[in-house]
């Protein structure tokens, strides 16, 4: 896990899940944006002008469309 964050000041009609679907491409992944902001009430809808950190999470390169010498192994 990294501590690494992107700071996001809300604006009206911010959702939690909606703003892991534009972090990290999957709305379920809202429960680690949650975490991070524990100072902040997990209500439906984010009043607008609320500080929060969204977690930076490192995506598995894939090997699928790299040139066979970046793939690795045989």
């Amino acid at each position: 896990m990294t501590d690494t964050v992107i700071e996001h000041i809300t604006v009206d009609g911010d959702r939690w899940d909606l703003l892991a679907m534009d972090h990290y491409g999957d709305p379920h992944g809202y429960a680690r944006i949650v975490r991070a902001n524990p100072h902040v009430a997990p209500t439906p809808l984010l009043p607008a002008g609320v500080r929060l950190a969204i977690p930076v999470i490192e995506r598995p390169v894939s090997a699928h469309g790299l040139p066979p010498w970046k793939r690795g192994g045989r």
